[in-house]
């Protein structure tokens, strides 16, 4: 039971960190493909949104390319700053925040892209700047998809698996997340902690799309 709730405690850890960086992520991506208009934007749009059909352990094998020990960006970490990302609950959001990024970033392009653009001339021309613009009109009017995809996002991050165990591991109270402590459960015959751990994960999942239908703007409430 105490290995249940360690591993439900970290990957709530990771996927809160996962989140939070796929909120600024998604936002600036979000609104830049939106608003700009350069060569290559649809390609970038395509690449951006390719951990959403690539197969989790295929991506877990690029960052293990890019973040392992002989890859370019993990030996500049190590060299610079000594610091090695892989079998570490860092190295987990980074997976996780690879894995969930399109389900936070196409809901925020679409969002501003439903944004009326006439609202943001109308400000332009009484002299706002972009950066006001930005906080004071276009946010608050795209909040509502931003908030839906930032929630999707979260519960993908919390039941990553494939990336995670490659680049992670599965060490027990560092790096054994609830999705990888369910599938060393099965290896191991342990049945009734596979089932503790699903159940734990299905509650979990359930109370936050419950919290996103609750939260979600536009409710009707019923007197």
């Amino acid at each position: 039971m105490d290995i249940a709730w360690t591993a439900l405690a970290l990957s709530l850890k990771v996927a809160a960190w996962a989140t939070a960086l796929n909120l600024l992520l998604g936002i600036g991506t979000g609104y830049l493909l939106a608003r700009a208009r350069f060569p290559g934007r649809n390609l970038l749009d395509a690449l951006l949104t390719l951990p959403m059909v690539m197969p989790p352990t295929v991506l877990g094998y690029y960052l293990l390319v890019l973040l392992g020990r002989r890859g370019p960006l993990g030996i500049w970490l190590q060299d610079n700053f000594g610091i090695n990302l892989i079998f570490t609950w860092q190295g987990a959001v980074i997976a996780s925040t690879v894995v969930a990024f399109p389900l936070v970033f196409k809901p925020a392009r679409a969002a501003f892209e439903a944004v009326d653009g006439q609202l943001e001339q109308a400000a332009r021309v009484l002299g706002i700047s972009e950066l006001a613009i930005f906080f004071r009109v276009t946010l608050p009017l795209a909040w509502r998809g931003i908030l839906a995809g930032v929630l999707l996002g979260f519960v993908r991050a919390l039941g990553e698996f494939g990336a995670t165990l490659m680049v992670a591991g599965s060490i027990p109270g560092k790096t054994q997340t609830l999705s990888v402590a369910v599938y060393e459960a099965v290896q191991a015959g342990q049945d009734d902690a596979a089932n503790m751990l699903v159940l734990i994960t299905s509650l979990v999942c359930i109370a936050v799309l419950l919290a996103a239908g609750r939260l979600a703007p536009g409710r009707i409430v019923h007197k």
